[in-house]
């Protein structure tokens, strides 16, 4: 499943995933192809391809161990493939020096784990601010930035609230704010409501899928569960290393 980047085009300007959304159908922002990685010598990903489009929600299931966390690491630029090719908006990520790609992960991409990760000593609104901050913003508009998102996400009143003072559904969407505050063009998410019960974890993927929508962002989502999935555009499995199947899923919440 490639497309987007023809094999062997030099790359061109690299273009931010919210203007090649509003160009209209969207191309390919986001692209793994034929991607292999080894921990030692056990093997994770055996020629693994898959792309996103501008605005698209695509989640990536498979049992555990099929290697689909260690995908997403690689489209992400956390990790570099033994062989294959990761472009993101007309540029080469992989062959990236890791400074270039450290830039990028901050700048340009947005991240939720499955647990929230939330830094202890700082409230709800620096957590969130987080991003702006390590980008150089100045503390005062970093945090007025990060405001406006717990109202959009429920989470009025409770912005000076530490982490251990917040539910496991109110702690994730505090790092899906932050995940979103710098206006990233790419949301990995993996697992995002592995920790959570069920209703907890439909209002995360509601509020998510919505968010993304209005910012056109793209999504790139791990998990193992159907009905999480359900709230992408389109799914692909991951079985030994591969993406060795695809479907079309029902955008928005599930029936």
């Amino acid at each position: 499943m490639t497309g987007g980047i023809p094999g062997g085009r030099p790359p061109g300007p690299a273009l931010t995933g919210h203007e090649v959304a509003a160009a209209g159908t969207p191309p390919t922002i986001i692209e793994a192809r034929d991607v292999v990685k080894s921990f030692g010598q056990t093997p994770a990903l055996r020629g693994a391809s898959i792309a996103a489009g501008a605005g698209e929600i695509v989640a990536i299931m498979g049992p555990s161990g099929s290697g689909k966390s260690t995908l997403l690491h690689c489209l992400a630029g956390i990790l570099a493939p033994d062989e294959g090719e990761v472009w993101f908006a007309g540029q080469r990520l992989d062959t990236l020096p890791e400074t270039r790609r450290s830039e990028i992960r901050r700048d340009r991409f947005g991240f939720v784990f499955q647990s929230g990760q939330l830094v202890p000593e700082l409230t709800a609104e620096e957590n969130v601010a987080l991003p702006l901050l390590l980008g150089g913003a100045r503390r005062a508009a970093a945090l007025k930035e990060a405001r406006p998102w717990f109202g959009r996400l429920g989470l009025d009143g409770m912005e000076r609230r530490r982490s251990g003072e917040l539910s496991g559904g109110q702690a994730q969407r505090v790092a899906l704010a932050r995940g979103m505050v710098a206006r990233p063009e790419v949301l990995f998410a993996d697992e995002p409501t592995g920790s959570l019960d069920s209703v907890s974890g439909e209002l995360v993927m509601s509020l998510m899928t919505r968010a993304t929508r209005e910012q056109g962002t793209t999504v790139i989502l791990v998990t193992h569960d159907a009905r999480v999935a359900a709230y992408a555009d389109r799914e692909v499995v991951v079985r030994d290393g591969t993406v060795s199947a695809l479907a079309v899923a029902s955008s928005g919440a599930p029936q």
